[in-house]
């Protein structure tokens, strides 16, 4: 179950494109350009005209990590947390001078911020409110009984890890970044991204690179994914779907249309085929 979900990162910042000064509203005021609490969720009233600022973002964040037992998914329903949503929106509205550092739009001070979790049968239902009204509510299951994992399997993060061992001395292009991305989604096991993940951290290093004009300046592919297992939020072995995923993103976005020779791509390949032939022998 999935209600109320904030919408993906991409979607937040695309509806403030039509207010940038570039598309001929140079006079529009920043805080006319913010983001606002109707613009991510799905709230009335005052709330709804309210910027998201720094200090509700901190808030949420918060009053999520207080919740016992429970961390709330970060992907869960197609979305993810409240308080993700509303830290990047709180960093867009003070880039642009909308909020200052600090600032507390005057509803969510006045109402408060919470994330309260009710027991259901199998598991319980986290729900996040701002001034009393629902921005995120998510179920989530209990832990299934724990099972020996495999140690032979090889899994995404590794995966990803060998890469930045075997290559990660090239600069990082709009095709390493869109592998990586898609890597990262195959290891959480979602069709979103995580916002401010290795995904978004190889495309901001892909974007400067193209801006850099010496070698020496641009981001390496080591750069983005040295330690990848401990920096993604999930992880998982490696299989055929993911790797024809990952290949598909980088050939799709590469030149000349090839997968790179050491690139992502070949190293989730090659995990993918490993573990294949340890499910085989152990057969």
């Amino acid at each position: 179950m999935a209600q109320a979900q904030p919408r993906r990162e991409e979607d937040l910042l695309q509806g403030q494109e039509d207010l940038q000064p570039d598309q001929g509203q140079e006079d529009l005021q920043p805080e006319q350009a913010a983001i606002r609490y109707g613009h991510v969720f799905a709230v009335t009233g005052d709330l709804a005209g309210q910027p998201i600022a720094p200090r509700d973002a901190a808030a949420m964040r918060s009053a999520e990590e207080s919740v016992p037992v429970v961390q709330v998914p970060e992907g869960a329903g197609g979305g993810f947390s409240a308080a993700t949503a509303m830290e990047t929106a709180a960093a867009y509205n003070q880039a642009i001078g909308a909020v200052a550092p600090g600032q507390a739009s005057d509803v969510a001070a006045a109402r408060g911020i919470t994330v309260t979790q009710t027991a259901v049968p199998g598991g319980r239902i986290v729900t996040e409110f701002v001034a009393g009204q629902v921005v995120g509510q998510y179920s989530v299951a209990d832990p299934a009984p724990a099972v020996e994992e495999d140690a032979t399997k090889i899994t995404i993060g590794e995966a990803l890890e060998a890469t930045a061992r075997a290559g990660g001395g090239r600069p990082i292009d709009r095709a390493d970044a869109e592998a990586i991305r898609a890597a990262e989604m195959s290891a959480h096991g979602s069709d979103v991204a995580m916002p401010g993940g290795l995904g978004d951290q190889a495309r901001a290093a892909a974007r400067a690179n193209a801006q850099a004009t010496r070698d020496g300046d641009k981001m390496k592919i080591g750069d983005v994914l040295s330690d990848a297992t401990a920096k993604l939020a999930g992880d998982k072995a490696a299989g055929t779907e993911d790797a024809t995923r990952v290949i598909q993103a980088e050939t799709f976005h590469d030149a000349e249309a090839h997968a790179r020779a050491g690139g992502v791509g070949a190293a989730v390949t090659t995990a993918a085929r490993l573990n294949e032939d340890n499910n085989l022998g152990g057969a």
